[in-house]
């Protein structure tokens, strides 16, 4: 096989790599079939059983609950601002549950009259995220149940320490439910304390449900769909295609995620935490935790405790909440060893360069240095290769009929001009992974959104407006071709011609960021290729 063929062919598995890398790798196993006995337990809404369970003390009626319509209607629906130098969020009364949550730090688009990012899209009429309902023997609280909270906003932009919002919800005699935020002004994640307090004369057995809910294609974000780590790994479901599933016990969080952004919520009792994915009759996603059944003894609390992170997916803050967030950054199981590493030297080299497009080409620089010996290994394999082409041909043409002595003759032709035949492809498949790494994070680094480079490059994660860089990186893969030794079959060199173009149109659409690094990547190649090929020595 000559130098050619395997040049091809190590072009050719680059090419496979990024088409099929995520789709082999980083789809989502399908291991949860025996699972999906589950679901049938675990519904969307709250339905009150049959009957108690064995064993449970009776209720007396006098001591069961107003019906949760009475409930709801008790009182309209008030919103509640709640100020951080990093968010607005709104909460209503009804259910106590979060109704719109704008991060100030993030536009949706470069536009400079764009609205902020909206954390919150559901359908008009719906439950709100974050609502909470409770199911046991005699207890159906329902999510969009009336509360009353007890301060009309809460402001923590002065430098104010942490600050609560109390939402409650009580039937003299029979219950009082609290739900209890926290906030904390320098973070995105906030506490939720949901307190129970058994008012009847008898035990309750209580389990809460915490649910998001989001509406698809509302914010003009990419990749939207439904998110949780169970027993370490974790799962994704795209929106659009998403069918009902349950995950666990052991979920660390659950919750809803585009591209750069992400709502999870995280329980405090992972290890009896079950997740459940679901799209509602309206067609959002619902993602459901639930967690453990609680005996309430009467004139007792039973709590639930839950941290909420509604925020951009900025590794730093994701790793600060110590629940394992940051796996939901997008780098791939594979390649989050190497991806991270290259993630933090970005962050690093960001503190002095300010400009993540000259960080980009910094490391694609450092990258080449780092495999020059491969390189020059690899060119001076290519240039041998060259030499004796016109006795491989001459051997080809010989043994024709007998493909027995001409694979001899020419390991024997290797063999006397020590030439090592994979020389020349090895060398460019060992930088595969850093290539794949370098993939996954510059496309799903929230460091790169909306960041500018030069001139008409003002968002590196989004593709070139103008196509010029991805054209350029073309011509660059041209000319490498035309200094590789020329092919000796006319079909190969058609071919080898063709895989410019096609890695063209490939890259069109990828971000801006990556097509910087593969275009100075072959800048640099040529370079090197062309020293290699003028060296006397060599």
């Amino acid at each position: 096989m000559s130098t050619n063929v395997r040049t091809f062919l190590a072009i050719l598995l680059s090419f496979i790599v990024v088409f099929i890398y995520q789709y082999f790798f980083a789809k989502n196993l399908e291991t949860q079939k025996q699972e999906q006995a589950q679901t049938q337990t675990q519904t969307q809404t709250a339905q009150p059983p049959a009957t108690a369970p064995v064993g449970a003390p009776a209720v007396p009626a006098a001591a069961r609950p107003a019906p949760a319509a009475a409930v709801r209607a008790a009182a309209p629906a008030k919103d509640i601002r709640v100020e951080t130098p990093l968010y607005t969020a709104v909460f209503s009364t009804r259910g106590g549950a979060l109704k719109s949550l704008k991060l100030k730090e993030y536009k949706a688009t470069l536009d400079e009259g764009s609205p902020l990012i909206e954390m919150v899209a559901v359908q008009e009429g719906s439950e709100l995220p974050l609502s909470t309902a409770f199911t046991g023997s005699t207890i159906d609280l329902p999510g969009d149940v009336a509360f009353e909270a007890d301060r009309k906003e809460l402001d923590l932009t002065g430098g104010a320490g942490p600050g609560r919002l109390v939402f409650t919800c009580a039937v003299p005699g029979q219950y009082r439910v609290e739900k209890i935020y926290t906030f904390l002004p320098d973070r995105y994640s906030f506490d939720l304390e949901v307190r129970f307090v058994n008012a009847t004369n008898a035990a309750l057995n209580q389990s809460l449900s915490i649910r998001w809910l989001e509406e698809l294609n509302k914010k003009g974000l990419e990749e939207e769909g439904a998110v949780a780590r169970a027993k370490n790994s974790t799962e994704r479901e795209a929106g659009a295609k998403l069918e009902k599933k349950a995950y666990g016990p052991d979920i660390q969080w659950g919750g809803f995620e585009n591209k750069f952004f992400l709502a999870a919520m995280i329980p405090k009792q992972p290890a009896l935490t079950t997740a459940t994915f679901a799209r509602d009759a309206r067609g959002q996603v619902v993602v459901t935790l639930d967690g453990p059944k609680n005996t309430i003894p009467p004139g007792q609390p039973g709590v639930f405790n839950y941290t909420l992170f509604v925020g951009p997916k900025e590794y730093n803050r994701l790793k600060a909440e110590d629940a394992g967030l940051e796996a939901a950054i997008n780098v791939g199981n594979w390649m989050k060893w190497l991806a991270y590493p290259i993630l933090f030297f970005m962050q690093y080299l960001y503190k002095y360069v300010g400009n993540y497009g000259l960080v980009i080409i910094l490391i694609t620089m450092l990258t080449k240095l780092l495999f020059w010996p491969l390189g020059n290994k690899s060119y001076k394999s290519m240039k041998e290769m060259q030499k004796v082409q016109p006795k491989l041909n001459e051997i080809k043409e010989r043994y024709k009929d007998d493909k027995q002595k001409m694979n001899a003759a020419v390991m024997e032709l290797y063999k006397t001009h020590k030439i090592n035949p994979l020389g020349g492809c090895l060398p460019m498949i060992i930088q595969i992974p850093v290539f794949i790494a370098l993939y996954q994070l510059l496309s799903y680094a929230i460091e790169l959104r909306h960041a500018p480079f030069v001139w008409w490059i003002q968002d590196l994660s989004a593709k070139d407006p103008y196509y010029i860089t991805p054209i350029i990186m073309g011509a660059t893969m041209l000319i490498q071709q035309k200094m590789s030794p020329p092919m000796g079959d006319p079909m190969q060199q058609k071919m080898m011609l063709l895989m410019p173009v096609v890695f063209t149109f490939l890259f069109l659409n990828f971000p801006s960021g990556l097509v910087i690094y593969w275009l100075v990547n072959n800048v640099l190649s040529i370079g090197q290729q062309y020293y290699i090929n003028k060296s006397p020595t060599a």
